[in-house]
């Protein structure tokens, strides 16, 4: 099963996370499917590749509770149920 979750970048007391697909089996810092965006907490930023998360959504992926967040905050989920 894949899950759409956070992997911990960037450098001590400042961290951003790469939002990735990923295999539900693997650790956090583990090996990912495909980078789909990234969150920076500090800053308040996020970057988001639209198509491939719809992509794997359709597929089955599962986003984790904080992903979702972050997904529901940029409105992520009118688009889906609009088109």
């Amino acid at each position: 099963m894949v899950k759409l979750r956070l992997k911990r970048c960037g450098r001590k007391q400042r961290a951003i996370y790469r939002i990735v697909a990923i295999d539900v089996r693997s650790r956090r810092e583990g090996r990912d499917l495909r980078k789909v965006g990234f969150y920076d907490p500090i800053k308040n930023q996020t970057y988001l590749n639209v198509p491939v998360i719809l992509y794997f959504l359709e597929k089955g992926a599962q986003p984790t509770r904080t992903v979702h967040d972050i997904l529901r905050k940029a409105e992520l989920f009118k688009e889906r149920t609009s088109s």
